[in-house]
């Protein structure tokens, strides 16, 4: 799912763990004809459209879609891709110039050109997709070509983590005669520049890439077919994967999993894990048009309740960390704000909170999840959310899910009073922990007005090119969202890839966005 603190270097590099016993240290790697590797996954897309799509979609969209810049391997900040050279052109911050490498085209042989960027851009905001990737563009006001290889992004006010927009999949490029300008491409196949092509695709089940002939980028294939089956539940994936049925997992490995892979499992069923920090976050989301959730004292009091250490322990096995910031650990601006307002858990503050509102019967409420987005572990973090809050005596509490494409509409429907989000960021910055969720159009499909944020905060915090200095302002804008308790953040979680003993690449495949680019999976050659 981003220009920070020097820890973030470390986000990006992942460090391998080797759990097989005599496994030797030097390997060659393969790019010759091969079987495909294959990759499972639980985060499939819900849409082949970029356009559409601000969700696990971009996991596709980063191999078989170009942006103009992106992450090379080790890198923390966007760099050229399909450009061969981007930079702002005033002091301001308001116009970036980027310039495309030559002869760029298509996988069918379409050429790409700067009027294709430009088409690209600005498809997005005339679909409009409900919750799709407009909001990323609120900062920009027109974009221009000059010639076929330049093309300039005008912003209405300075924003520094403009080029980290550009580098979201939601930011692919694409063909012009495929993909409409006013309406979504309806056809089940992509027109990409990526680094692979999409050779066939089966909805939720198998996504087929091959090589791309006619890439030209950084990237640097290991491999030359990648097939990606998506899994419903994280079990069967695991399943497969000890079957040898596929080479490699990135996304729904469940605490017990990673457990498991830390022990004698991993031997026994010739695996490695690689282990690396991620900024993945899990967070609750309260309707303010919900009846009871549009309570402040409702909300407080939940928050007052919530045992984060019960959760990270007794359902992800200390895999993931406590959160009480939206903004992660490792970015400018991250706090404990809601450690220091609420302190331990006490569901005799939190009675006393009610109390003093003049509620005094026990709070009904439906907690609500998607059962196939962040793997199985996630229901069972819901029931002990759901247990806590009972047991203090002062919630009586409903636990429901829905898959992901349902659990969506709900959702943005505003239906549910209560219901949990993940989050893998956008881009490595703190921006990206809080501008998604608020301001009258945001990612989770409910309002959330909060001037002092979306209209001081975050516009002064975009004037800053060095992005390790904008703390004040994110720390200030956390301070709001403990005081409304829109928002309630539970954890932080680690990044894993567990893949067969004869996979080489995976402490290189995550980007700092968390995204796996299968072109740096390998077949070892030698031990």
């Amino acid at each position: 799912m981003f220009n920070r603190t020097r820890s973030l270097q470390a986000a990006a590099t992942l460090a391998s763990i080797s759990l097989l016993a005599g496994c030797g240290v030097f390997t060659s790697e393969s790019t010759d004809e091969e079987k495909p590797i294959v990759v499972g996954t639980t985060s499939a897309p819900s849409t082949l459209d970029p356009a559409a799509a601000w969700d696990g979609s971009w996991e596709l969209y980063r191999n078989v879609y170009q942006t103009l810049v992106s992450y090379p391997t080790g890198a923390a900040t966007p760099e050229p891709d399909a450009a061969e050279a981007c930079e702002f052109t005033d002091e301001s911050n308001t116009a970036y110039h980027c310039k495309l490498r030559e002869g760029l085209k298509f996988s069918d042989g379409d050429p790409l050109d700067a009027k294709a960027v430009k088409h690209s851009i600005d498809r997005i905001g005339k679909i409009g997709v409900e919750g799709g990737p407009a909001g990323l563009l609120g900062s920009l006001d027109r974009v221009t070509t000059d010639g076929d290889r330049d093309v300039t992004f005008h912003l209405k006010k300075a924003d520094a983590t403009f080029p980290f927009v550009l580098a979201t999949p939601a930011m692919s490029i694409v063909d012009p005669q495929e993909y409409p300008a006013n309406s979504l491409r309806k056809k089940g196949s992509i027109v990409g520049s990526g680094p692979y092509q999409l050779d066939s695709y089966e909805a939720d089940k198998t996504a087929e890439l091959t090589r791309n002939p006619n890439y030209k980028g950084f990237a640097e294939h290991k491999n030359n077919a990648v097939t990606i089956r998506y899994f419903q539940d994280s079990g069967a994936m695991v399943k497969a994967l000890k079957k040898h049925d596929i080479d490699v997992t990135f996304r729904g490995l469940t605490s017990q999993d990673i457990v498991d892979l830390q022990g004698t499992a991993a031997g026994e069923n010739k695996l490695q894990l690689v282990e690396g920090a991620g900024t993945e976050t899990r967070f609750l989301v309260f309707n303010p048009k919900d009846r009871w959730a549009k309570n402040p004292a409702v909300r407080e009091a939940f928050a007052q309740v919530i045992d984060r250490g019960a959760i990270v322990h007794n359902i992800y096995k200390d895999t993931v960390e406590p959160l009480y910031s939206m903004v992660p650990t490792g970015l400018a601006g991250h706090t404990t704000g809601f450690f220091d307002t609420y302190g331990k858990p006490s569901p005799s503050k939190a009675e006393k909170i009610l109390t003093e509102a003049g509620i005094t019967e026990p709070v009904p409420l439906t907690l609500w999840y998607t059962t196939d987005r962040y793997g199985s572990v996630t229901k069972p973090e819901f029931e002990e959310i759901k247990r806590q809050l009972n047991a203090s005596g002062l919630f009586d509490v409903t636990v429901k899910g829905r898959p992901w494409k349902e659990f969506e509409k709900g959702f943005r429907s505003g239906e549910y009073p209560v219901f949990g989000r993940g989050w893998f960021p956008d881009f490595p910055d703190p921006e990206n922990f809080i501008a998604p969720f608020v301001g009258e159009r945001n990612n989770l499909g409910i309002p959330y007005a909060s001037p002092r944020i979306t209209d001081q905060l975050l516009p002064q915090s975009r004037r800053e090119t060095d992005r390790g200095a904008v703390a004040e302002e994110f720390e200030k804008a956390q301070e709001i969202l403990v005081e409304d308790v829109r928002l309630l953040p539970l954890w932080q979680g680690k990044q894993y890839v567990a893949a067969s003993e004869e996979i080489a690449g995976g402490e290189r495949a995550l980007d700092p966005s968390t995204i796996m680019t299968m072109w740096e999976l390998s077949r070892k050659t030698s031990w």
